[in-house]
């Protein structure tokens, strides 16, 4: 199979490349570099970088494809807030870009990252699939309205079409920005070098983290499977986590005592959110495979960055 995959060279994106080309499969990337790193990818992957409303650059690289998936956004939602301009024009602009440049090459196929934030605060859960979205940020909004965009337009254009819901992905090689960073690599770095952990709210608001070999195994099945046209698919762990519980969890498998302090006037976001998984059993043979503890201790043991934190903490001690 030849596949496009737009960020590819994101958290999700280089992952998801490297297994593509490890299956034997032909891969080409086009990322904007705004969060992706192309020393992450595979060598036999095929970078290009370009930001995916280029459609003269997309056409030449849609030569061929047989799936396009459909990765790259702007993902952060506090900055969503601030820039709601540039999250649409990105990530909505983008993906109608995309389509059009699919219809003009004549691509049939394409598979799209989509967000479980899109769920908002639901009183009924685990979420499934059927429950009404709601939309807090303009980053929610905006992968709302591409799903929609891809399926109306595949309608149109004779393009099958698919939307994974990803919920709170996490491995090894996730950015790590000095402002709204992700939790998952925050606290990691946060304990592994002894600092404070700031929990905004009262810490029990709970959410799905899925681990990042389980997110890419989704979506290489996604790419190949067919009969789920227009479909809507969760993928999450299935299991609801605190975030008081997931510092608990890297504290014991990084072997180090948590600094937390909490800021309750800070809003923590929505509640409750976990993912109902059945979907994507039935539809993509999908079957969660990593703990979070297993998950956590894979992403200390692989990601160059907490490796060095913890050799030079042994040398240190020695």
């Amino acid at each position: 199979m030849k596949c496009l995959i737009t960020g590819g060279a994101g958290f999700i994106g280089h992952h998801l490349a490297n297994q593509l080309v490890e299956l034997g499969h032909h891969v080409r990337v086009i990322d904007d570099l705004s969060a992706g790193d192309p020393s992450l990818l595979d060598s036999r992957v095929l970078f290009t970088r370009g930001d995916v409303r280029d459609q003269p650059k997309l056409w030449t690289l849609l030569h061929d494809i047989d799936c396009v998936y459909h990765l790259a956004a702007k993902v952060s939602l506090p900055q969503s807030v601030l820039y709601p301009r540039d999250y649409n024009d990105t990530n909505v602009g983008g993906t109608v870009i995309l389509m059009e440049a699919m219809r003009a090459v004549g691509i049939k196929r394409i598979v799209m990252a989509s967000s479980g934030t899109i769920y908002g605060d639901q009183k009924r859960q685990p979420v499934d699939e059927t429950v009404v979205p709601e939309l807090l940020t303009p980053y929610a909004v905006s992968k709302f309205a591409a799903e929609h965009y891809i399926f109306t337009l595949g309608v149109h254009y004779g393009i099958e079409t698919v939307a994974l819901r990803i919920f709170n992905a996490y491995g090894p090689g996730q950015a790590l920005p000095p402002a709204y960073p992700p939790v998952g690599p925050h606290f990691i770095h946060q304990i592994l070098n002894g600092g404070t952990i700031v929990v905004f709210g009262s810490g029990q608001q709970t959410r799905d983290y899925v681990y990042i070999d389980d997110v890419v195994n989704a979506l290489t099945v996604a790419g190949e499977r067919h009969g789920i046209d227009r479909q809507v698919i969760n993928i999450g762990s299935g299991i609801e986590t605190s975030v008081e519980g997931l510092v608990q969890t890297i504290a014991q498998a990084a072997n180090g005592e948590p600094h937390v302090l909490y800021n309750e006037e800070q809003s923590g976001g929505v509640r409750r959110l976990v993912a109902d998984i059945e979907k994507a059993q039935d539809l993509l043979a999908y079957e969660p495979k990593v703990s979070l503890r297993l998950g956590l201790e894979y992403t200390m043991n692989l990601d160059t960055r907490f490796q060095l934190i913890r050799s030079a903490k042994t040398h240190a001690s020695s």
